[in-house]
């Protein structure tokens, strides 16, 4: 499986059978196969993970289904593409018959929409969207509490459900401070991947190597995703 980082929280995943395009909002997108399937996934309606531009991708490419969460209005998607598009919210289960068989299980974010877990091919991979443990260190303790506490509930969630992934993207944001690698940090502890892919990082890649110095990561460093730019590809 070939994974590539495109920008902020937009990766595309190769598989043998399909394209996975997650959270495309700018950058330069690789050339897409026109022999695979090619989905296109959505988190939420944030401007930094959905970009209209997207239902463009079915002008030029011949099988393209939309998974988008549900807190994406339908006027959002544009007439022609509407019977290629599908809705999830949190705790559904979609089966798509393209690129070998997909099966997508969606979990709450602590922000909005949706985490998607995508099974295919014998490979799981998962996209955290907005789903993180967002300590912001000007809020009341209270808030940051029930954002932990909400937080370990979902991870609970995936754990209990058998998912280790072999590829995780996760939020690794500066704005928090001392606090940047918390969610990261309790995913690989709770849930664990084959390997992390840090994003959300509004392009300061040396967070990756401020978390790799530090002692949490100890147990899963060489895990970790050295993404340095945009277009860097990794063999998953």
């Amino acid at each position: 499986m070939r994974i590539t980082y495109i920008h902020h929280s937009g990766f595309l995943a190769e598989t043998g059978q399909a394209l996975l395009l997650f959270d495309y909002a700018g950058g330069t997108l690789p050339e897409l196969s026109r022999d695979k399937a090619l989905i296109v996934f959505a988190s939420h309606r944030h401007g930094d993970h959905f970009d209209p531009a997207i239902f463009a991708l079915a002008d030029r490419h011949p099988d393209v289904t939309y998974v988008l969460s549900d807190d994406i209005w339908e006027n959002q998607v544009p007439e022609a593409r509407f019977g290629q598009t599908r809705f999830v919210d949190p705790g559904k289960v979609l089966r798509l018959n393209k690129g070998g068989g997909i099966c997508i299980t969606a979990f709450r974010s602590t922000d909005e929409g949706v985490a998607f877990m995508i099974e295919t091919e014998g490979r799981t991979i998962y996209h955290a969207g907005d789903l993180n443990d967002w300590h912001w260190n000007g809020e009341a303790p209270e808030w940051n509490q029930k954002m932990h506490t909400d937080y370990l509930r979902e991870l609970e969630r995936i754990h209990s459900q058998g998912f280790v992934p072999d590829a995780a993207m996760v939020p690794l944001d500066g704005r928090l401070e001392d606090k940047f690698c918390l969610g990261l940090d309790e995913f690989m502890t709770a849930v664990g991947a084959g390997m992390v892919f840090p994003m959300h990082l509004w392009e300061d890649y040396s967070l990756i190597g401020k978390l790799k110095a530090l002692p949490c990561s100890e147990a899963y460093r060489d895990r970790i995703a050295d993404i340095e730019k945009p277009g860097d590809v990794f063999e998953v």
